[in-house]
């Protein structure tokens, strides 16, 4: 059983604020706002993303014409330990507040979860934040950025950023459908490559996926992972091959794309919380809403571990959740005619 769920829910607004790296790279010019200190005028690493969460949030409902009292829920959730930088973050907004730990794929469990209440008639708008912090990150799972630890080939670099994410019935972008991932461990312990560790969850949740509705990689225009990098992107290419499925000319991954390989000594790519998040809110749904995009099927992947978890040398669970997006009924259509 696939357990496929469908959906009848939009993301009517989305806002990305990030840091001074990715501010560099190249989707540099479509993010909303950014930092080039990462500190977000706070004194610690902890505080400056709940900074970024609570701006995020903020642009968000400005860009919806929202206030607060109207959205019936606000779920959000980030790496740190009992998601603090959110629980902080957003105590400011008075909005029933749902915390959600999914690792790096907070985002796309949040977006699920949000068209789930919308579809099922329990909320008409809920909001979505996500969020990482590198130096928070690092602090808390490997060693403070201060120490200068050698970095692996296979590392990558989690994103300073925030996403946030208005979901209602109608919008400028429609979900279709979700697929929940299911948990999945193959023996990875090597905290220091997550792309391994994550790229079968990616693969069950897509498999599952591609039976239930029957479908199949060329009927989307992009299949996009949240963080699996390159290391990660490379194996899960090779899996979905052994697998029948050859999905190489229409895969991405929001970690490959948010810094430049060339320019940036950023290793396997990107990863955090807010990778995806921040990718998909300046990048992906503005080409969805355009029409530019018509189709495309989002992975977000989070690896379940913990310090302790990783400390005692404990192989990493990984969990892959899967929405399909859409463009606006006619906007596909629209923009191949004035193209042509």
């Amino acid at each position: 059983m696939g357990r496929l769920m469908r959906l009848r829910a939009a993301i009517s607004a989305a806002a990305s604020v990030v840091g001074g790296e990715e501010h560099k790279g190249p989707l540099g010019g479509v993010f909303d706002m950014h930092d080039s200190s990462d500190r977000f005028g706070q004194t610690t690493w902890e505080r400056a993303e709940s900074e970024m969460q609570r701006r995020a949030l903020g642009l968000l409902l400005n860009k919806a014409k929202c206030r607060e009292e109207e959205v019936d829920a606000l779920l959000a959730g980030d790496l740190l330990n009992q998601c603090v930088a959110s629980a902080y973050g957003l105590m400011s907004y008075d909005i029933p507040y749902i915390g959600l730990y999914g690792a790096c794929s907070t985002s796309v469990e949040g977006m699920m979860l949000a068209a789930a209440l919308c579809t099922g008639g329990m909320s008409d708008r809920v909001a979505v934040v996500s969020s990482s912090h590198n130096c928070a990150a690092e602090r808390q799972y490997r060693a403070p950025v201060e120490y200068g630890s050698q970095r692996t080939p296979t590392a990558q670099w989690t994103v300073t950023g925030a996403g946030a994410f208005l979901v209602e019935r109608e919008g400028d972008v429609l979900i279709r459908s979700a697929m929940p991932g299911i948990v999945v461990e193959k023996g990875i312990s090597d905290a220091a490559n997550m792309g391994a560790a994550m790229a079968p969850a990616v693969l069950d949740t897509l498999l599952r996926y591609f039976e239930e509705s029957k479908t199949r990689p060329e009927d989307y225009d992009l299949i996009v992972t949240g963080d699996l990098g390159y290391e990660g992107g490379s194996i899960l290419c090779e899996l979905m091959m052994a697998e029948g499925y050859d999905i190489r000319s229409r895969y991405n991954d929001c970690g490959m794309m948010i810094y430049s390989r060339s320019g940036d000594d950023k290793h396997a790519g990107g990863s955090g919380c807010g990778c995806a998040a921040t990718v998909t809110a300046s990048y992906l749904l503005p080409k969805l809403a355009r029409g530019e995009l018509q189709s495309v099927l989002l992975i977000a992947t989070g690896a379940m571990m913990s310090p302790s978890s990783v400390m005692q040398g404990d192989a990493i669970p990984a969990v892959a959740h899967l929405v399909h997006l859409c463009a606006p009924c006619g906007k596909a259509n629209e923009h191949r005619e004035i193209e042509h």
